[in-house]
């Protein structure tokens, strides 16, 4: 472990998936790990302090803060904490997608709000975001999902402009398919009667065969530790040489020739 941020990292949504498995990956280099998720048996394993916390309640966000900084404090968020809920743009109720947003997009505004001034007085540190490569390609009945990634890249590119002077730097990790509770966890948004029911069972179907057959969350993990270990982190990392090719056909190809394609697939 040869990180310059320091060896104490929070970890959000860290029961499950890649926020579970960053947790393992980050104590076995000898970080001390404050492993957060909203129900969880507060409890200390090796290097891991397992901390309750819901990134959905400022009050919940506080007191973690405060246990985490009356122990010493961290330099390193890494946000993992994110669900989803797949429907069709007109069938998703406002209320769906506003909790989406709670949860992808809000969470990890107020966690950084508590946290960063903290970073700011230790004269720097990190901040790593989970995004999806969905951040950057829209796919059918995943709009509102898409939209919070959308929204978290345009964040953490501002975020990078504007700490970057108090030595903060941030960073967003962009995995394609991978395999993990997830997928099963997946809320839908699929009324009686939909014109759209049929094509997004269809579609989702197919996303979902896609992510249990996808990568393991501990590649994502490890790309989360190099990036600990960079002084100048870039601004994001694809993870998966096919989610690079896809990211790359997205920047050349025409908008409409591209869409097409999507829309081919989840068809």
């Amino acid at each position: 472990m040869n990180s310059p941020y320091g060896n104490r990292i929070l970890i959000t949504g860290a029961s499950s998936g890649i926020g579970l498995a960053a947790a393992e990956a980050f104590a076995k280099e000898g970080y001390t790990v404050w492993a957060a998720s909203r129900r969880c048996e507060e409890r200390r394993e090796g290097n891991c302090r397992y901390i309750r916390m819901d990134v959905t309640s400022e009050d919940s966000v506080r007191r973690a803060y405060d246990k985490i900084a009356e122990a010493g404090g961290v330099a390193i968020l890494l946000h993992c904490a994110g669900m989803g809920i797949a429907g069709a743009a007109e069938d998703t109720p406002e209320e769906a997608v506003r909790r989406q947003f709670e949860v992808n997009y809000y969470g990890v505004l107020r966690v950084n709000r508590i946290f960063l001034p903290d970073l700011r007085a230790r004269g720097g540190g990190l901040v790593l975001v989970m995004s999806s490569v969905a951040g950057r390609v829209p796919l059918p009945y995943q709009s509102h999902y898409s939209a919070t990634k959308y929204a978290l890249d345009t964040y953490v590119e501002s975020l990078r402009m504007e700490a970057g002077r108090f030595g903060i730097r941030a960073a967003l990790i962009e995995p394609g398919d991978t395999k993990t509770g997830f997928t099963a966890a997946r809320e839908m948004a699929l009324p009686e009667g939909s014109p759209y029911r049929a094509a997004c069972e269809g579609a989702v179907a197919r996303m979902s065969k896609d992510e249990q057959n996808g990568g393991s969350p501990l590649a994502v993990a490890k790309i989360c530790l190099k990036l600990a270990q960079k002084k100048h982190p870039p601004v994001r990392v694809t993870v998966g040489l096919m989610y690079r090719i896809v990211i790359f056909l997205r920047r050349i190809w025409p908008a409409g020739a591209f869409e097409k394609v999507l829309e081919g697939m989840y068809r």
